[in-house]
């Protein structure tokens, strides 16, 4: 019994730690994730300041109670847990292979093997979970009471393959390929920031503790965050109910919301954005990197009991 646990297979501690991360991260900021949904879905009403906290008052008022911002959850909590779960499973393998392809024992990485890695990853990713993010999105921007709104994920899915088919699943995976490079970019950063501070003044590495994975976190997510956020824009106009309907494409969307919204329009949604993100890029970090390095210690303490 001893020896099975201490041969646990590295992906499966890699998928069972993002899955531990995207749950943890989803329980912690999804009420944010609706009001940014809400935001990025509009098309009537200008961006400005305070709209974020105006739209809270609006959901608590029109759709009942505080329960109204946890609409859209388990897609959430699905699709999240099994999106870092399958993504640190492929960025993980993915780096592995690098390392085997340039002749590497270990380490010896760069920063644009991280960013081919991450980027690898996250195509993979993507093209697998993007039907849960459209039923996701679309309970997420509308009030359980709205015309046709989802009750549920199996209601959801019935309802999007009867009137859309199998291509209803996938509206909006351009942008999101597109949007590969947010966590290609995250992650280059991350992986480098963590060399930098992993070195110690005699020259070799020092053990990083939690304040270290939330710092080197945070920077790498506004990062990667400032540079790509009008993809999520894009993306969450294209997965809306009546998305066929109002864009022909991603392109349409960008032309549209230039012409009647501009610049600002594409940003939408930033502040509770970048409020989400942060408590959930620390909280999936820090949840990985220690269950990454915790749960074979734990699994071995119970072997030897």
């Amino acid at each position: 019994m001893s020896k099975e646990y201490r041969q646990l297979p590295r992906g499966l501690i890699e998928a069972f730690a993002g899955f531990a991360a995207g749950i943890a991260s989803t329980l912690v900021a999804h009420p944010l994730d609706v009001i940014k949904t809400r935001l990025q879905v509009d098309r009537d009403s200008p961006s400005q300041f305070g709209g974020s906290l105006r739209l809270v008052k609006r959901i608590v008022r029109n759709e009942g109670t505080i329960s109204a911002l946890y609409r859209g959850l388990t897609p959430n909590l699905v699709g999240n847990s099994l999106s870092w779960a399958l993504y640190f499973v492929w960025y993980d393998r993915t780096k592995e292979g690098i390392r085997s392809y340039r002749g590497f024992e270990n380490g010896g990485l760069s920063y644009y093997d991280f960013f081919i890695a991450s980027g690898t990853a996250g195509v993979l990713t993507a093209v697998a979970t993007n039907p849960i993010w459209v039923i996701k999105t679309r309970m997420l921007s509308t009030s359980s009471s709205h015309p046709g709104a989802y009750k549920s994920i199996s209601d959801g899915t019935r309802q999007i393959y009867r009137s859309e088919g199998l291509l209803g699943f996938y509206r909006g995976l351009v942008p999101s390929l597109v949007g590969v490079s947010h966590g290609a970019l995250q992650f280059m950063a991350y992986e480098q920031l963590k060399i930098y501070r992993g070195h110690s003044l005699d020259g070799g590495q020092k053990d990083l503790g939690a304040a270290d994975f939330l710092v080197l976190s945070g920077l790498a997510k506004m990062f990667a965050g400032s540079a790509t956020y009008p993809y999520q824009v894009v993306r969450a106009r294209l997965q809306m109910y009546d998305a066929d309907r109002t864009y022909k494409s991603a392109r349409d969307v960008v032309a549209q919301v230039w012409r009647k919204e501009g610049l600002a329009g594409f940003y939408k949604g930033l502040g509770p954005n970048l409020l989400r993100v942060m408590p959930s890029t620390w909280v999936t970090f820090l949840v990985y990197e220690k269950t990454k390095v915790l749960l074979p210690r734990m699994l071995d303490q119970r072997s030897q009991i």
